[in-house]
């Protein structure tokens, strides 16, 4: 028997890759890609032309483990965006695209970029 595909995954996916048609990175301005789980969020700056990720971060970072505790998830996806920025600007990343990865602007995602906002990325 043929496992289906939730409804909201298939139609998250169709989003994403409408989405990706739209935004690419490059050298002078790298993607900044979020993807969000039930309990952690990750953000990648990625340079699609040589397919590298350039810097990375997430809830699950050694560093930003005890900074975390006791926080709200909408708190913990602004700590992440400043970490992604601060890690994109040591690599000399300033502008980038944002790719929401088909998620809504809303909440956990939201947070992210106005983090990644605060540390210095322009998008």
């Amino acid at each position: 028997m043929r496992r289906r595909t939730p409804r909201n995954i298939t139609a998250r996916k169709k989003r994403h890759y409408r989405v990706r048609g739209r935004v690419s990175g490059t050298v002078e301005r790298p993607r900044l890609n979020v993807f969000r789980s039930g309990r952690h969020i990750y953000a990648q700056v990625i340079d699609d032309t040589q397919g590298h990720t350039l810097a990375a971060a997430s809830t699950l970072d050694a560093t930003l483990k005890e900074q975390l505790t006791d926080l709200k998830m909408v708190d913990e996806a602004r700590q992440v965006g400043v970490l992604v920025g601060k890690r994109a600007q040591e690599q000399g990343v300033t502008k980038v695209v944002f790719d929401r990865g088909g998620w809504q602007y809303h909440g956990r995602v939201q947070a992210l970029a106005e983090g990644a906002r605060e540390s210095g990325l322009d998008f």
